[in-house]
């Protein structure tokens, strides 16, 4: 099964190593890809405008056979076992794949959260989209690591 993130802008800055790093760690478990779109220009743009833009951009990107999940505030909270037992069905029943979609600093388009299967959150924080990106990264390694029963998962039950 492939996994995917689709996201606005390309990491900078500490970052980036660290994103680089989980993410090359997820191709163990999933076939795997990231795609970065380049984020709207905000010069004379509404705040609307500038989502709609990138919203645009991500949508092109993602798969119209991929279950979505969208990364929002909104979104329900999912434990690390959950986000494992999601990928691990999705694999059972032959799902060509699913794609996560993170967007830019003003979140993602009412277009992809209309289309998106799911809505998930990482944090009742904000969180800029780098690191949302490496905590997604991250978790998807360690579900990897939880479906295959491997000890770099921690958590209280097996």
């Amino acid at each position: 099964m492939k996994v995917s993130i689709v996201c606005v802008g390309r990491p900078k800055g500490a970052l980036s190593e660290a994103i680089k790093e989980y993410e090359g760690r997820i191709g163990h478990y999933f076939g795997f890809d990231a795609t970065e779109v380049k984020a709207a220009t905000h010069r004379g743009q509404s705040i609307e405008q500038v989502i709609a833009e990138e919203g645009e951009r991500l949508l092109a990107r993602i798969p119209n056979h991929h279950e979505l999940i969208g990364l929002h505030r909104s979104g329900k909270p999912w434990s690390s076992e959950a986000l494992a037992r999601r990928l691990a069905e999705a694999s059972l029943r032959s799902a060509p794949g699913i794609t996560f979609a993170i967007g830019g600093a003003y979140g993602l388009a009412p277009g992809i959260l209309t289309r998106a299967d799911h809505l998930m959150s990482l944090s009742a924080m904000t969180l800029p989209h780098d690191m949302a990106r490496l905590v997604l990264a991250e978790q998807l390694y360690r579900a990897g690591t939880i479906i295959k029963g491997e000890p770099y998962h921690k958590g209280t039950s097996r």
